[in-house]
């Protein structure tokens, strides 16, 4: 009987694969004069398989592929031949072949994390997995900062120190790919890393004075403030804040010394306050205070000190004037380098204030300063008993200059200006 020369068959095909693609033959043909053989197919995968003739072809359409990710890697039927005499059943295996069909595929096109700024140098801190329907091998890159030391284990290793207070976010890329395909098909997945504050720097004052750009430490500032004779009042406050920005924690303030018992600090807040007036500014013309300040309650190792100057100053009613709000002056162009501003009547020309908390209207504390134009920048300079030099040899016949005189209280911080116009004469013009 033809049914008895078959067996069961064991064959391969390629996922993708063509309408019709050729999978195996059955050898069953029927023999000549015979009233004829019968071959059908049945089983479970029989609708991707047909026969033409006593061929097994592939069954496919346009809309219906075969997809090793989707069907599997194997497919079964069985082959049913039968005449008029005898009926036989032949095992059918088909394996699927995969193909490299499929890219690599993040679960997530962006993923976020959180580490602390603390977290030590080559430790594990997250992981990412891609996966390739596929089943090829994968390596995974990634940008500085980390490292991925097993290329394919996605476990995503630190491998530069973290500073919240120089970099609060990172944002990178990591890459996989396949490593035993002819492809190399690869994909990525963007990485949002927040740096988690950790308790690592010291509290300082404010304001900040960074050492350098290359060393952004900040030096404490030293606090200066004027207490005026025999008064009582709160000469203000210092303030400092935790240079871990991201934890802010509260700080605490106490004078450490050199207060004499006329100073209090709140603890909470930094306000100073005199307690004690001082009577007399010339036996005690100043207060110098050492402050510190400690961060968290359960840390007071982390602290940060401070100086206040506290000046003791003479009561002061009335402000420094000038006489008058323009003065005006002459000076000859001359060869020499210098020569002395005069006045009306060839007199030197004195621009001074008046201070009437003085008996003699002499305010010592006073100092005198020049705010000039560009264009007269450096001409003129103002001694502190208000005398003004030219320097000759730099000006020119019959030109005009306009300067403005600031006097200064250095005690009580208070100024005052007045305008100077000066005419440059030529020889003989005086």
């Amino acid at each position: 009987s033809p049914c008895q020369r078959g067996s069961d068959i064991f064959a391969a095909i390629t996922e993708n694969s063509p309408m019709g693609q050729f999978i195996a033959n059955t050898n069953l043909t029927a023999e000549p004069g015979s009233n004829g053989l019968h071959l059908c197919l049945e089983g479970p995968n029989v609708h991707w398989i047909f026969l033409d003739g006593p061929t097994i072809r592939l069954n496919t359409s346009h809309s219906r592929v075969l997809d090793r990710e989707v069907q599997g890697s194997l497919l079964i039927a069985q082959l049913i031949c039968h005449d008029n005499v005898v009926q036989r059943h032949y095992r059918i295996q088909i394996q699927i072949l995969n193909e490299n069909d499929n890219k690599p595929e993040f679960s997530q096109e962006s993923t976020r994390a959180t580490i602390s700024e603390l977290a030590a140098v080559n430790t594990v801190v997250f992981t990412v997995k891609a996966m390739d329907a596929d089943g090829d091998m994968l390596r995974y890159t990634i940008d500085p900062y980390f490292r991925i030391d097993q290329s394919n284990s996605g476990n995503v290793v630190l491998d530069k120190p973290l500073d919240y207070e120089t970099k609060t976010n990172l944002k990178m890329l990591i890459w996989a790919m396949e490593t035993n395909t002819a492809e190399r098909f690869s994909t990525s997945t963007e990485v949002i890393v927040s740096v988690q504050d950790g308790d690592d720097q010291y509290p300082h004052f404010l304001p900040c004075v960074p050492l350098s750009l290359e060393l952004p430490v900040c030096t404490n500032p030293s606090y200066s403030t004027n207490v005026t004779e025999k008064q009582k009042f709160s000469p203000g406050p210092v303030k400092a804040e935790d240079g871990d920005r991201g934890l802010d924690t509260p700080l605490k303030y106490s004078i450490l010394s050199n207060d004499w018992d006329r100073f209090v600090i709140n603890s909470s807040t930094g306000q100073i306050t005199l307690t004690k007036a001082a009577e007399d500014r010339r036996q005690t013309p100043f207060f110098r205070l050492n402050i510190m300040q400690a961060s968290q309650l359960d840390d007071p190792i982390k602290y940060s000190i401070a100086s206040v100057l506290v000046r003791v100053v003479a009561e002061n009613m009335y402000p420094p004037v000038f006489n008058q709000s323009t003065y005006k002056g002459f000076v000859v162009q001359s060869s020499s380098p210098a020569a002395i501003v005069s006045t009306y009547g060839n007199q030197v020309l004195l621009i001074q204030v008046s201070d009437l908390d003085f008996p003699d209207g002499r305010n010592p504390n006073v100092q005198y300063s020049l705010y000039s134009p560009s264009v007269t920048e450096g001409l003129y300079h103002i001694t502190q008993g208000g005398v003004l030099i030219a320097k000759t040899d730099r000006l020119y016949a019959f030109d005009r200059h306009i300067i403005q005189v600031i006097a200064r209280d250095e005690e009580s911080g208070e100024e005052v200006s007045a305008s100077v116009d000066i005419e440059v004469l030529q020889r003989g013009q005086a």
